[in-house]
């Protein structure tokens, strides 16, 4: 397991590519989101580390989500896992307790699904996917295949696509790094976080496993997610009428809720009490990064 001060020196390693975003000059502190909505109407909500680590809701979120709809605020939850389609991702949280519906839902893997590039006609995508990922809700023109270890699919495959750390290992890193040095192709990353938070600590995501393969190469490497705009541009489009500045963007991280959020010209939220942070004072990391959230709550 990766700890918080790795993942926020990566993260700062990685800062020319991200986006770019004013923050305000001091952050108001609360305990919860209930001492924020005075100033908006409208929550984007991160899912790792403000409503839930790994298969666990946190505790009162469920609560926390009815008292904001009871007060008409308009929830989305805009989340970067892509190991599950949106039916799957719907059922978990309401396993976990809570009522979202399939139009309050955006996740990384529906945004790459609808903007894959295109590839030549026959080719496909080699998918590192969890294992039962059958790719049933990309769209009717794209071919998606595991890639696991089939090493025809190396050499062959048009794009390689990155929906999921399950069972990835080193050894696979080096093969697709490999691959891709001998023959460039398109790598679409449909998660761009580089760690998230589980019960059992921070877990290596995506976007860190795309970062290392590509060190020192110039392949084709597109993001899709939090804190890239294409994200904030679909969790937007379901809060049309709202003006920006009562919409917040909450979230557990700093380069990706946070950032992301600034740069689409929202609010933004930090929790601090569950996710990359939990136990750690954020003082100091946002005065190293210069990341400003407008407000900053221990817990959903």
């Amino acid at each position: 397991m990766i700890g918080t001060d790795d993942a926020f020196d990566m993260y700062e390693s990685l800062r020319s590519g991200l986006p770019t975003a004013s923050f305000p000059e001091v952050s108001r502190i609360g305990n919860d989101l209930g001492d924020t909505t005075a100033n908006y109407d409208a929550y984007i909500l991160d899912a790792f580390g403000v409503l839930n680590r790994g298969e666990t809701a946190i505790a009162g979120a469920v609560e926390r989500m009815q008292m904001l709809r009871k007060l008409g605020k308009r929830l989305v939850v805009l989340t970067n896992a892509a190991s599950y389609t949106r039916t799957e991702v719907l059922a978990k949280y309401h396993r976990l307790g809570f009522d979202f519906e399939a139009s309050e839902v955006v996740s990384s893997r529906d945004v790459a699904f609808s903007a894959l590039p295109p590839l030549p006609e026959g080719q496909v995508w080699a998918a590192a996917a969890a294992p039962n990922d059958d790719f049933s809700d990309a769209p009717d023109t794209v071919q998606i295949s595991h890639l696991g270890d089939d090493t025809d699919l190396l050499d062959n495959a048009g794009g390689f696509l990155l929906l999921s750390s399950d069972g990835w290992t080193e050894a696979k890193s080096a093969l697709l790094k490999e691959a891709l040095q001998k023959k460039p192709r398109p790598l679409v990353v449909a998660n761009p976080d580089l760690v998230a938070p589980r019960e059992e600590g921070l877990s290596v995501e995506p976007g860190l496993i795309a970062h290392e393969i590509t060190q020192g190469m110039r392949n084709p490497t597109v993001f899709f997610g939090k804190p890239h705009g294409n994200a904030f541009r679909a969790a937007l489009a379901r809060l049309e009428g709202i003006a920006p500045q009562r919409i917040a963007m909450v979230g557990d991280t700093l380069h990706t809720d946070v950032l992301g959020g600034a740069a689409a010209g929202i609010g933004t939220i930090l929790i601090t009490g569950h996710g990359l942070f939990r136990g750690h004072d954020v003082v100091g990391y946002i005065a190293q990064s210069e990341i400003r959230p407008d407000w900053i709550v221990t817990t959903t």
